[in-house]
């Protein structure tokens, strides 16, 4: 599932093969774009702003996609074949003369000028794994609402930018944290910190991985495993909707591990 370190991957990806160098051919496949060709320009960089790519172009141009649910791109040598889905899925090729880029299944895929980009990104809390990191920011934001539920406002962008819902229900369980607690009962830092820890950690690792054992099966506490025991007290994980519409996404928790409300003290 695409968080903020698969896109930090990409565009280290697509920033080493792309970076420097000239696009000899471009075919956007949405209809916003179908007429726009930037053959010719230089893909200066490629850089992530939490779950957002930004492909700096010379000229001042910006390509900006968002990967959502399953959007991807993907890179071949010439000659070398496609892989990474059906024709129709996909929405952008960009061809220089060593590497192909292809972006398949982008939900958002638009051009911005490059001293324009906060039109896209502007609204993003502090990015999680920006080397100029503003964790008193981030901190201050979700204390903003201290009302709202600890699962939503980790997953607002507009708080901290890289955490989707599974570093979200996962630091929920590794802080005892019952999905619907409140901000004010929270230690916010303690969740920042550890949501950077973790994104940090997995962009060496390459997958996501909570639990610290890298196999499949056994990657994570509670993401995605409604019904079955939890792997530190054995109670059954419950499940549920929470957030509104279309923010609403499926959490996952332990009843025992993650109490609806503090215990307090021993």
């Amino acid at each position: 599932m695409p968080e903020g370190d698969t896109v930090w991957r990409a565009c280290k990806r697509l920033n080493q093969a792309l970076g420097g160098q000239e696009l000899a051919r471009t075919d956007f496949r949405v209809p916003t774009l179908a007429t726009t060709d930037l053959s010719g320009r230089t893909m200066l960089e490629v850089v992530a702003r939490g779950k957002h790519l930004l492909m700096r172009l010379s000229g001042g141009v910006t390509i900006h996609s968002h990967f959502r649910m399953d959007g991807s791109w993907h890179l071949y040598r010439p000659g070398e074949k496609w892989r990474g889905g059906a024709s129709h899925q996909i929405r952008a090729v960009l061809e220089t003369a060593s590497w192909t880029a292809v972006g398949y299944r982008l939900p958002v895929l638009d051009l911005v000028a490059t001293d324009a980009e906060d039109t896209v990104v502007g609204h993003l809390g502090p990015d999680l794994l920006a080397p100029d990191f503003d964790r008193s920011q981030a901190i201050a934001n979700l204390e903003a609402e201290p009302d709202r539920t600890i699962s939503e406002a980790l997953l607002d962008q507009r708080n901290l930018a890289g955490i989707g819902n599974f570093y979200r229900t996962e630091v929920c369980f590794l802080l005892g944290l019952h999905p619907w607690r409140p901000v004010s009962s929270v230690d916010v830092a303690a969740a920042v910190d550890l949501s950077r820890r973790l994104l940090k950690a997995n962009l060496r690792n390459g997958t996501q991985v909570s639990t610290g054992v890298d196999r499949n099966g056994q990657r994570t506490w509670v993401f995605e495993r409604a019904g079955k025991p939890c792997r530190r007290c054995r109670t059954t994980i419950s499940t549920a909707m929470i957030g509104r519409a279309p923010q609403e996404r499926i959490s996952y928790w332990c009843p025992a591990c993650q109490p609806e409300a503090d215990p307090g003290p021993d």
